[in-house]
């Protein structure tokens, strides 16, 4: 399949040499090209080595990358989704599938004022557990096993997972905004990087989840995430709803790495990393917009949701601005005026 990939993080990097090596055309856009352009090559490296992939293509024209291809996928940051939407919005063609991971309910936005007959998918995580090891390499500590994905509109999911799920392991979810609240980051994250504000700012590199994952800030995950799955509820989306405990526990339903994946990311080391508050896509993505969404779901729903809240307040102070005011939510987006019943219709 011919696929383009849009951005420069690890993500992207991840996506760019697992997907060339399982068969697939891909061509990499990033605004600085030049470091991979005069190869197209990238190092993959995992749990079987390392080894040298090429690519189709690499370039900084973002519409020579998306030309002729059937998937465009964004891994990248949900604060750079009005950006790439932008910038891909006049290349886009009828049929193509994009898709977002994780989307944080980029589909809505990556859609307004496109043309083209383009179906946007979202899910609930990025489909590797992955770093840069280097300006060129790739290292995947573990690959998604099942990835819950909504597409927008609604009734574009058929045509959209034919594409999907020849190459990711896509479970359908009723809508986008079902997967956005399928959004692992900003339950797993918040907790991890406000309680941990004291050591991440103290040492030059600090691992939350090893030494910051801690009982007592699992239990305020646990309360997070219940809040998440009651909107869920609230709102008519079906079971099963990935609940992140499941992300820890060695039995029971398989998460979306699979189990005991939570033992690889820590054994790997490749998460003891500096991370700036105030800069980290942490809180800039999983807070500012992931939290941020939740809570005005949550309160357009009825649902009470005082951890979530409290949490979003929390980065609020730490960032200094309103985060329930300012980021990505139901008002925002233009959205918290519509009825349920409206709201479906909508995304369908």
């Amino acid at each position: 399949m011919k696929i383009a990939v849009i951005g420069g993080g690890n993500g992207a990097y991840a996506a760019a040499a697992d997907l060339t090596e399982k068969g697939h055309e891909v061509r990499l856009w990033r605004r600085n090209a030049d470091a991979l352009r005069a190869s197209n090559t990238l190092v993959l490296k995992d749990a079987h080595g390392e080894r040298k992939v090429t690519l189709a293509g690499v370039s900084p024209d973002i519409g020579d990358a998306v030309r002729g291809a059937e998937l465009i996928f964004l891994p990248d940051p949900a604060f750079t989704q009005p950006d790439n939407a932008e910038r891909l919005a006049p290349h886009l063609r009828d049929g193509q599938v994009v898709f977002l991971a994780p989307g944080t309910f980029g589909s809505w936005i990556m859609a307004q004022g496109v043309k083209a007959e383009v179906a946007f998918a979202e899910t609930g995580t990025l489909p590797w557990l992955t770093r840069k090891h280097g300006p060129t390499t790739a290292a995947i500590t573990a690959r998604a096993t099942r990835l819950p994905t909504g597409v927008y509109p609604a009734t574009a999911g058929s045509r959209a997972f034919a594409v999907l799920k020849k190459v990711f392991p896509v479970e359908p979810v009723e809508d986008a905004l079902s997967a956005a609240l399928m959004n692992a980051g900003p339950i797993i994250h918040p907790p991890l990087i406000l309680m941990n504000a004291g050591p991440l700012e103290h040492f030059e590199r600090w691992d939350i989840h090893k030494e910051g994952t801690q009982p007592s800030i699992r239990r305020v995950t646990d309360m997070l995430d219940a809040e998440r799955i009651a909107a869920r509820v609230a709102l008519g989306y079906r079971a099963p709803h990935f609940p992140l405990a499941d992300h820890y526990s060695a039995s029971g339903d398989e998460w979306m790495y699979g189990r005991k994946v939570h033992e690889k990311l820590t054994d790997s080391n490749d998460w003891r990393e500096r991370i700036v508050l105030t800069e980290h896509r942490y809180m800039r993505e999983d807070v500012e917009h992931g939290l941020a969404l939740l809570v005005s779901v949550c309160e357009w729903a009825n649902v009470p949701c005082p951890v979530a809240a409290g949490l979003l307040a929390l980065g609020s102070a730490v960032v200094g601005k309103d985060l329930r005011r300012e980021g990505r939510t139901l008002e925002n987006l233009g959205l918290a005026k519509f009825s349920r019943e409206e709201m479906r219709a909508r995304l369908a």
